[in-house]
């Protein structure tokens, strides 16, 4: 699989605009307040309004989401390289059905493919790293568990299986997040405003994408996805690498698409962006990755259950969402 990053101008640019910009929020400044970790409590977290079937311990929960101070598994994608490359974020498919603009429909359904084709195969590599939870007798191996579920997700560090099997989940899930932040798959344009680079379409779809249902190989491209340009530019003002003509016209940026903030609880209220601000679209986002998150797991446990057989793969999802698995699962 490819991959595609972006020269910066500057470390500190970076380091400071990561923090803005990168997707749904990880941390509580520049606007942001957690909205990844939220999203994550919210589809995960046995303590959710209505907890999914298998759903996370607290101290597991906190580790995957996050906590004050701490990105967790789902905001490490925010930090150091993670921050450098679109396809972990959704983002960089850019397309408008305009004469000379610069990049093609297929070139920007390309970039998109790549962010999907990086779930699965994050998706993979924590199936297979469930085979180190269990010993040969199919017993919890309580050298693979973390004590206090003290992980750290440091770039490509393989650790005890537990944490490298969050770690990979949790770039499932922000991937799969942003993509709703990111793309026009949830969102409609502004009805006051001509449709264009800085007001493009939306699709207005309601609820998760089929298209990143990782059941399946090869979906179809959904027709008129779209995510932002989004480069050094980006976190530059986007007044620079999101130019396409002599005439400074510029591309669809991160900046007209993005619904990456707004209130999330004790319940989903307005966006904070542009593009979030208008009509439902903040709402929409929000409870699709929810909803997405909570298929993400689905879809886990399924493929554990096929490549393992359902008693071994009960135990792996035991110790996967028990704070204390080898007391708490039989």
């Amino acid at each position: 699989m490819s991959r595609r990053t972006s020269a910066f101008a500057s470390v500190m640019a970076v380091t400071l605009a990561g923090f803005l910009v990168a997707g749904f929020g990880t941390v509580r400044v520049g606007g942001q307040n957690a909205e990844h970790g939220r999203i994550t409590r919210h589809a995960l977290s046995c303590a959710a309004t209505d907890p999914i079937a298998d759903c996370f311990d607290e101290d597991t929960i906190d580790s995957l989401a996050g906590s004050l101070g701490d990105f967790g598994a789902v905001g490490a994608p925010d930090r150091g390289r993670g921050m450098l490359t679109s396809y972990a974020h959704c983002s960089g498919g850019d397309y408008l059905d305009v004469p000379g603009y610069p990049r093609s429909r297929s070139e920007a359904a390309a970039i998109l493919t790549e962010c999907r084709d990086y779930m699965m195969e994050n998706m993979d590599h924590a199936v297979r790293d469930a085979a180190d939870l269990l010993d040969s007798d199919g017993n919890i191996r309580s050298s693979q568990i973390p004590g206090f579920i003290s992980c750290t997700y440091a770039g490509s560090e393989h650790g005890r299986a537990k944490c490298n099997i969050l770690a990979h989940l949790g770039r499932i899930l922000h991937a799969a997040q942003d993509f709703y932040s990111h793309s026009n798959w949830v969102d409609g344009a502004d009805p006051a405003r001509p449709i264009g680079a800085d007001n493009p379409p939306g699709l207005g779809n309601s609820g998760r994408a089929d298209w990143l249902d990782l059941r399946h190989d090869t979906p179809a491209f959904p027709e008129g996805l779209i995510s932002g340009c989004f480069d050094n530019a980006s976190f530059l003002g986007e007044q620079r690498g999101c130019l396409y003509d002599q005439d400074r016209a510029h591309r669809v940026r991160h900046l007209n698409l993005n619904k990456d903030t707004g209130q999330i609880d004790p319940v989903i209220g307005a966006g904070t962006t542009e593009r979030g601000a208008i009509g439902t679209n903040f709402e929409r986002a929000v409870l699709a990755a929810v909803e997405d998150s909570a298929d993400k797991w689905a879809t886990f446990r399924e493929r554990l259950i096929a490549t393992y057989g359902a008693q071994c793969a009960e135990r792996m999802i035991c110790a996967i969402t028990h704070d204390d698995p080898t007391d708490d699962c039989p």
